[in-house]
């Protein structure tokens, strides 16, 4: 149930325009310290998790691991995303406080 929420907030956050998706996106947005919450898929490979950890750990953004890259992508109506970045401050706190409730 909570896990249909997050991504209802994640796509809701889309129309918004206050995400980006993908690796190479996320990673712009957090060294330009627009990125306000980084959500990487549990699926990801091990290298892009130590990669955005790092980066958002250094610039202290929050950063949770959460979903797969299939359903991140897919309700966002694109290709697999292994990463997404919330640019909105409460969209950030918003997500970031139901994914720490669902886990």
């Amino acid at each position: 149930m909570m896990e249909n929420r997050i991504y209802q907030m994640i796509a809701l956050c889309q129309k918004a325009r206050q995400l980006v998706a993908g690796e190479f996106a996320a990673k712009q947005a957090g060294l330009e310290q627009e990125a306000k919450l980084v959500i990487i898929a549990e699926d990801a490979s091990h290298n892009t998790k130590k990669l955005f950890n790092d980066k958002s750990g250094y610039r202290n953004i929050s950063c949770k691991e959460w979903g797969t890259k299939e359903k991140l992508g897919s309700i966002l109506g694109k290709e697999p995303r292994a990463v997404i970045a919330i640019v909105d401050e409460n969209f950030a706190k918003k997500i970031d406080e139901m994914i720490s409730k669902s886990q």
